[in-house]
């Protein structure tokens, strides 16, 4: 609530109809609403746990949380992130990361697929999440666990609406292949993964030129003559992939689907050896990209444990069978996210400048350290209130602890 005060999120919640609630607790339900998805826990413990009706509950989730309506308020809640003088410490906004993190379902679910390492015995499904340098999740969505990372890699930075100057992306190694580094080099963005056993990776050189570096491997051969030839069509590619014609998950789907090898998939995969070539000489030269990219991914893993962390209702099973409720379900967890990361920042914020001005002030090195993806001060149990204390609804901040 307070952070909705500051950025005015739930404006974007709006209902199917368009109409102005006539509910006098609609906030209430719809803050309520919000946090029973993204925690997991059920409308009917809900409504027990805030006294609210249970069935107008039901209701305001079904009209108000949905797919376009949560990205509408993740968008806010980013670009509120990005204006944080803190934030800037962080990051500029033009890198970020993407990983899985797998959750378990229960029930015959038509898209879990069985993972043993992950699930043992059960099936479950894969909350795939796009991270910001400044900590924000800008994207969210439910895959199936068996899919690989790369795949849905595009999806999020292509359909970016906040105010990020995306300009830089790193995965992990299941987030890449050559289709993707090409798609990624023809729309002007940097790809930057972090790759596993790179003394096997396969480093190509120009057909029919030499090079003497015998400490690298050049095993593949590039033919600038075919892609050359075949240019016009990479650059269609782009132009749908840029103009939203088509998605590049379905396109890389489609062109993995194929019983032979397409001919598009060739003429990628030929100019993403290039690319990746390209990348991993920068890699093994630079340090300070490799902890750049290092740090980035450790940035998604904290956010990782703070969505776990969220994620405590029923057991941490995913119960929702819809594909459709699923996605409703990741966007919530990923407002609520968002929501405590802008909280942190915030009063992060407000304790520096009191610390300056008692003479303590922080130096930037250190400031680049600290993190709003801590959850050991916020409390998830309990009976939940949505009436803000009255110092809030005065100055919009809560005073802070005396200094010890």
């Amino acid at each position: 609530m307070e952070v909705d005060q500051w950025t005015g999120f739930s404006a974007e919640l709006t209902g199917l109809d368009q109409t102005t609630p006539r509910a006098p607790e609609h906030q209430a339900l719809l803050y309520a609403a919000l946090l029973a998805n993204a925690c997991h826990i059920s409308l009917r413990e809900m409504a027990q746990s805030t006294g609210l009706d249970y069935q107008s509950l039901c209701w305001v989730a079904a009209n108000y949380l949905r797919e376009d309506t949560l990205k509408r308020a993740t968008t806010r809640l980013v670009n509120h992130q990005h204006h944080q003088w803190l934030a800037r410490h962080w990051g500029g906004g033009t890198l970020s990361s993407s990983d899985g993190q797998r959750f378990p379902v229960s029930g015959k679910i038509r898209n879990a697929r069985a993972l043993p390492r992950y699930f043992g015995y059960g099936q479950g499904l894969t909350f795939y999440t796009h991270t910001a340098d400044q900590y924000a999740q800008f994207g969210s969505r439910a895959i199936s666990s068996t899919t690989r990372d790369a795949t849905y890699v595009l999806d999020e930075v292509l359909g970016n609406e906040t105010e990020l100057p995306l300009l830089e992306h790193t995965t992990d190694t299941h987030g890449y292949t050559d289709i993707v580094f090409a798609l990624f080099d023809l729309l002007g963005l940097q790809f930057s993964p972090r790759l596993r056993d790179l003394a096997n990776q396969r480093l190509c050189r120009i057909k029919g030129r030499e090079l003497s570096y015998p400490s690298l491997n050049f095993t593949a051969h590039f033919n600038p003559a075919y892609v050359r030839q075949h240019w016009d069509e990479l650059l269609r590619v782009a132009g749908s992939l840029k103009t939203g014609w088509v998605s590049a998950s379905l396109l890389i789907s489609k062109l993995q689907a194929y019983p032979r090898q397409h001919h598009l998939t060739h003429l990628l995969q030929e100019y993403g050896r290039l690319v990746k070539t390209a990348f991993i000489l920068r890699y093994l030269h630079s340090q300070a990209l490799r902890r750049r990219i290092h740090a980035q991914l450790n940035k998604g893993e904290q956010l990782h444990a703070l969505r776990s962390w969220l994620w405590f209702g029923g057991d941490g099973v995913l119960r929702q069978k819809q594909e459709e409720a699923q996605q409703e379900v990741v966007r919530c967890l990923n407002v609520v996210t968002n929501v405590v990361v802008v909280w942190n920042t915030v009063y992060a914020q407000l304790a520096l400048q009191r610390q300056q001005a008692a003479g303590l002030p922080a130096l930037p090195e250190h400031l680049a350290q600290l993190s709003p993806a801590r959850f050991a001060h916020l409390n998830r149990l309990g009976r939940y209130s949505f009436q803000l204390p009255a110092d809030v609804l005065v100055n919009g901040l809560r005073p802070l602890r005396p200094l010890p």
